[in-house]
């Protein structure tokens, strides 16, 4: 008798979500993650890969909004 293994549960995925949702219009970035609207939407689908480009261009996004937004 073959036993199928159990499927492995869902590897968790990094997020950038600090549960700040608020979209500027001016830049379409969320204030809380600097993602925009489509990459929100698409994250749990998006590749590792895909994922990774985002997490690495988040820094340099910060410039594109207006710094009295963010509280600075």
């Amino acid at each position: 008798m073959s036993h199928t293994p159990a499927p492995a549960p869902p590897r968790p995925i990094a997020s950038p979500c600090v549960m700040v949702c608020t979209v500027d219009g001016a830049s379409g970035l969320c204030l809380g993650c600097l993602r925009t609207l489509q990459e929100i939407a698409t994250w749990s689908r998006m590749t590792d890969e895909g994922r990774a480009a985002v997490m690495a261009d988040l820094p340099g996004r910060k410039s594109r909004i207006d710094p009295r937004l963010l509280g600075e």
